[in-house]
């Protein structure tokens, strides 16, 4: 917590993450309510698998799109028009019945216009602090968004259970307004401009360390989503011992996150942490056992947030400013693929050999996502004693708030 201290005194940064959270929180209860509203009407998972389907689709193609406009218009133009469209299509698909297809259509608008919170809050970091702070805020705010992951669901199921699917739809609504406004408010958006890219949409994919981040964070998530889909299966919908497992596994990267943040980065420093991910999911696949999961589970997890704080590191240390925002939505797309393989590929392996199938799913991403940094090691910086901030290409301006 020194390390922590003084970071969240800085001005700004406590402020900025707690309203970036709020923002982003909806989407980590729409899924859930989505796949529960859509059921309720058509008595179908496939059909809500298939507004699910579409709107991750959606998402992942914005992503990188909507991050470079913000470089071309503003970012507070970009999120509050993706804010009111993503708030149109929650209200649509709360209180219009519909055809499945007008589901579909409408989940795939909402998924395009998902504000690029993420992208936006992690350009502007390394503007609001110290070199020296940049890395522990990147780990500070990785281990935060577990938050999301934990708090969302529980409280979209409570909420869908309890009173009703349309009123769960419009509590991540209510979010969404409160947490968008909270954020596009706050004065660092207004102080800090992304110069318009001279580069072509996707150029910046050549950067390697582009490249590994993306990829690392593909199967990082994918090996979660398939932990996600095994430990459901184990417990089935109906006990909480699923959600307990699955909330220490986001305690454990929370945990990790703080320990291990302000710890500097060198090349060997993301498949070091990807190979605790590694160890922890290769002890799941030995037992399905409650207390044997929540073990293996917590190691696994204390290396999701380390791992990933390297991810956003890496990347902003060796792109220019103006390519940050577009660097960071490629990563949003490709863990957003991972997710959507990962639960895929492990329903197909829980179907035919059970939850041990699934858990080996988990592994095997995992044991991909510590091999690839370590055989391209030389493409990611060595931060130790360096400044991990963008390559310059322009400074913050000062413009009226």
């Amino acid at each position: 917590m020194s390390t922590y201290g003084p970071l969240l005194k800085t001005p700004g940064v406590g402020r900025v993450i707690a309203a970036q959270l709020t923002a982003r929180f909806p989407f980590g209860m729409l899924s859930l309510a989505y796949l529960l509203h859509v059921e309720h009407v058509f008595h179908s998972y496939g059909a809500a698998g298939l507004v699910l389907a579409t709107t991750s689709v959606g998402q992942a193609l914005a992503g990188p799109l909507t991050s470079r406009w913000m470089g071309s218009w503003g970012m507070r133009p970009v999120l509050i028009l993706t804010s009111l469209v993503a708030l149109v299509s929650m209200g649509v698909i709360a209180f219009v019945v519909m055809p499945l297809w007008g589901y579909v259509v409408v989940g795939f608008i909402g998924g395009l216009a998902v504000p690029p919170v993420q992208p936006a809050v992690r350009t502007i970091y390394p503007k609001m602090v110290t070199s020296s702070q940049l890395t522990p805020l990147f780990s500070l705010d990785a281990s935060a968004q577990e938050l999301i992951w934990v708090a969302g669901p529980v409280i979209t199921t409570f909420v869908a259970t309890q009173v009703g699917t349309v009123q769960a739809i419009v509590l991540a609504m209510v979010f969404l307004v409160v947490g968008g406004a909270w954020f596009i408010g706050s004065p660092e958006l207004g102080r800090v401009r992304i110069p318009r890219s001279k580069r072509a949409f996707g150029v910046v994919l050549k950067r390697p360390s582009v490249v590994v981040a993306t990829l690392t964070g593909l199967l990082l998530i994918g090996a979660c989503a398939a932990v996600e889909a095994s430990v459901t299966s184990v417990f089935g919908e109906g006990s909480p011992n699923a959600g307990i497992v699955l909330a220490v596994f986001a305690v454990g990267s929370l945990i990790g996150g703080l320990t291990l943040g302000h710890r500097p980065i060198s090349r060997n420093t993301l498949w070091t942490r990807m190979s605790i991910v590694f160890v922890g999911l290769a002890l799941a696949v030995g037992g399905t056992n409650f207390w044997w999961l929540c073990i293996a589970l917590v190691i696994a997890g204390a290396g999701i947030a380390p791992a990933l704080a390297v991810m956003f590191g890496s990347v902003s240390a060796t792109v220019k400013f103006s390519d940050t925002a577009e660097a960071y939505g490629w990563m949003g797309t490709g863990q957003l693929i991972g997710a959507a393989g990962g639960s895929a590929v492990a329903g197909f392996l829980i179907d035919s050999h059970g939850a041990s199938g699934g858990m080996m799913v988990s592994a095997v991403m995992a044991a991909v996502g510590v091999v690839l940094p370590l055989v391209t090691k030389r493409w990611l910086p060595d931060l130790r004693g360096r400044d991990a901030s963008p390559i310059p290409d322009t400074e913050p301006v000062i413009i009226p708030t």
